[in-house]
């Protein structure tokens, strides 16, 4: 038996995410590939540890050098962490407070928010090495030189990326606590063709795949060992087609199978691209498997042709309408609010026409400028001011000022809490009742969200209890609708939703407290399949910070 200080490890590979139920694949590409492109040796004396942002710094710098254990003569120690553009903050503070308890620490970053830019960034001037992009075989040739020498002369170091059936797949890096507790996160493939300025993708030559029938296995491993939510982070899951077809008809097969309830898969697709090959087996899916997010941000098609992104609005639409009404999948469609030379009349009109097509769900976001993206040529010309600080979002453009983003960036929580979250399924049209003409649901929306937030002064901290009161007040008193009516709808949303206190507006109604049996039978046994489908969601993070 090798004793305490022997069996501690010298590599270990850590990041801060945002929540516990996310877990890295990153990292877990990294762990699988150090005996692949390293050693095994070296595989033997890599440990992955993986924090959330709600630790405390001090506790994690304690677990950190606790694990790798005490320093030995002639023994180089390595920290690779994963950086990204939620968690380089507190990330920058947590290498500070290392490098000042164990100055002799190597620290390589890894990821995209340290892949470009790198000049500019505190996190690089503290850390030894920075490798940008890929990481699979450049990490553990870097770990060998620092562990057995020489040491490596570059600071920077640009990533190797290797033919893809080199890289070794991370799935059997998932713990069975990681399986039964934590987002699992799958690719079929890296990369994207396409060039939208906005996006760190837009940066890839095109798409690279996995061989596919390994990656199949794999998949087959993890769902007999019980997995049953997959989010695919593909850029395109829907770019080759023939592939599409075999990974969902992999999970079609399961679902004919003993065992299969609770099956959540998650892809993200290109809106214009869905032929009759792939129509066909996603109309084989119940409700409740299938999720899609659909990447829309914008059907100005000026603003379109200036971030070169390339849809086809007209099949978009169509193939929107086509899963609606022929399928079950859960639609997620992402907008972007703040491109250059959208305005707020353009993005209403491109709101209102998402809206009139009826996705389950509509993400709205903000511009951010990621390092290294083109969207940074259009800076000058249309004025764009972003925030220098994480997550560098949008404040101000030629077409917008500050205070037309900031009530945006209001109603983008309050249309989360409201509309996404499912609790106000039959109130929401009420909400969305046009104000005047020409009737728009973005404007209706726009001066709800006006009113919550003179009223409330806050988007955070709002109990489903204080919304159901605030939805009612808005429409009886600022709307001056009829209360019987919007309270009978609310009672029926609040009943449908799970919630067990009592809203100030519904004082005078029957409602289960905790856990009081009501007679209320038919809303009380059956939570919407939108609440159940917004947990669901949750798990799969879609709803979490833009993507980097």
């Amino acid at each position: 038996m090798p004793d305490s200080v022997t069996s501690k490890p010298t590599i270990i590979l850590c990041t801060l995410n945002a929540k516990y139920i996310h877990a890295s694949l990153g990292l877990r590409y990294l762990m699988a590939n150090m005996a692949r492109h390293g050693s095994q040796a070296l595989a033997d004396q890599t440990a992955l540890l993986e924090f959330t942002l709600s630790k405390p710094l001090p506790d994690m710098v304690l677990q950190l050098l606790n694990t790798l254990g005490e320093e030995r003569p002639g023994q180089t120690q390595v920290i690779g962490f994963g950086v990204y553009i939620w968690n380089v903050l507190q990330t920058t503070e947590l290498i500070r407070l290392l490098k000042c308890q164990r100055p002799r620490l190597k620290i390589v970053l890894g990821g995209p928010e340290v892949s470009h830019e790198t000049d500019q960034q505190d996190i690089v001037k503290l850390s030894d090495h920075v490798i940008t992009g890929w990481g699979d075989v450049s990490f553990p040739k870097l770990c060998l030189q620092l562990v057995q020498g020489p040491p490596p002369l570059m600071k920077v170091i640009p990533g190797e990326q290797p033919p893809m059936d080199q890289i070794a797949l991370p799935y059997q890096h998932f713990s069975d606590a990681d399986l039964a507790n934590r987002l699992l996160y799958v690719e079929a493939s890296r990369g994207c063709p396409f060039k939208c300025e906005f996006c760190l993708s837009s940066l890839d030559k095109t798409a690279w795949a996995f061989e596919l029938s390994p990656f199949l296995h794999e998949l087959k491993i993890l769902y007999e060992r019980g997995a049953r939510n997959f989010k695919f982070v593909d850029r395109t899951f829907n770019l080759k087609i023939e592939a599409s077809v075999q990974i969902l008809q992999f999970f079609l097969d399961r679902l004919n199978e003993p065992g299969a309830e609770g099956l959540l898969v998650h892809f993200e697709v290109i809106p214009d691209h869905l032929p009759d090959k792939l129509k066909a087996l996603i109309a084989k899916y119940p409700p409740g498997v299938l999720q899609f997010e659909v990447g829309i941000q914008s059907f100005n098609e000026i603003v379109q042709k200036l971030i070169s992104r390339r849809q086809d609005n007209i099949q978009t639409e169509a193939n929107l309408r086509w899963l609606i009404n022929e399928s079950h999948a859960h639609l997620h469609t992402d907008f972007i609010f703040g491109l250059p030379g959208e305005t707020l009349d353009s993005f209403a009109e491109g709101f209102d026409r998402l809206m009139a097509i009826g996705p389950q769900e509509i993400q709205l976001g903000i511009l951010k400028r990621l390092r290294g993206t083109p969207i940074a040529r259009h800076t000058v010309p249309f004025e764009m001011v972003y925030d220098d600080q994480p997550p560098y979002v949008v404040r101000k453009t030629k077409d917008l000022d500050a205070s037309s983003l900031e009530r945006f960036t209001r109603m983008a929580k309050y249309w989360d809490l409201i509309a996404n979250s499912g609790r106000f399924k039959t109130s929401l049209p009420l909400i969305l009742t046009p104000i005047g003409l020409p009737a728009s649901a973005f404007r209706s929306f726009m001066h709800f969200s006006d009113h919550v937030w003179l009223s409330t002064g806050k988007t955070y901290g709002l109990t489903p209890e204080d919304l159901v009161d605030a939805v009612f007040h808005y429409l009886t008193v600022v709307r001056e609708m009829d209360s019987s009516p919007v309270r009978a709808s609310l009672l029926q949303d609040y009943l449908a939703s799970g919630a067990r206190a009592r809203p100030k507006c519904l004082a005078q109604e029957r409602l289960p407290l905790g856990g009081e049996p009501t007679n209320q039978s038919s809303h009380e046994q059956s939570v919407s399949t939108a609440h159940k489908l917004r947990g669901r969601q949750d798990r799969h993070g879609v709803t979490a910070a833009s993507t980097d």
